[in-house]
């Protein structure tokens, strides 16, 4: 079989068939979880569709390599912060929610890419050896770091929660009971 080339701006498409095979239509061949974590590994965009019915799977096929991935070694996820997590579904912060650990995400790969730039010039690898050897010599840069990383995710909450408070104007036509603030006299 000839592989098809991708075209510019498209996801790479990964079907899904009912025996739970994955097929790859730009290499024409049948991938694992193993080889899709290689794809999000290498940065590359992807869909994955039920080839039946068309559904978007790609969620629950990222949610099978992390529920994998946790299985195995070290787990990113405490039983704590996943519970903590199951209790923001059907919340009214659920969206929020969301879109805060989205955000902390991306500051913490800011700072994970700072650190990569800052290892290059000291010669260090990218390899985890190499890593856990620049984090045992940098450990107070570490903490700073982490410290500021800290800082900005609670400054998000913060702004997430005024945010909040000023939609309340929102619904004020609405006959919902109206709660004004306390005064400092109070």
């Amino acid at each position: 079989m000839v592989a098809r080339s991708k075209r510019i701006g498209e996801d790479r498409l990964i079907k899904k068939y009912p025996n739970r095979r994955l097929y790859d239509t730009q290499t024409s061949t049948y991938v694992t979880l193993a080889d899709i974590k290689g794809l999000v590994m290498g940065g590359e965009t992807f869909k994955v569709l039920d080839a039946k019915t068309e559904d978007d799977l790609t969620r629950n096929i990222l949610l099978q390599i992390i529920l994998e991935e946790e299985a195995c070694g070290a787990p990113v996820f405490s039983s704590q912060m996943l519970s903590q997590i199951i209790r923001f579904y059907g919340n009214s912060m659920q969206g929020l929610m969301g879109n805060y650990l989205e955000k902390t995400m991306q500051s913490f790969v800011d700072i994970h890419n700072k650190l990569g730039d800052q290892s290059k010039g000291m010669g260090a690898g990218s390899s985890p050896e190499a890593w856990a050897q620049m984090l045992n010599l940098q450990n107070p840069m570490m903490q700073g770091l982490m410290g500021n990383y800290m800082d900005q995710s609670k400054d998000l909450f913060v702004k997430m929660q005024e945010q909040m408070q000023g939609s309340q104007s929102l619904f004020t036509g609405f006959p919902f009971p109206q709660t004004t603030p306390k005064t400092e006299k109070e």
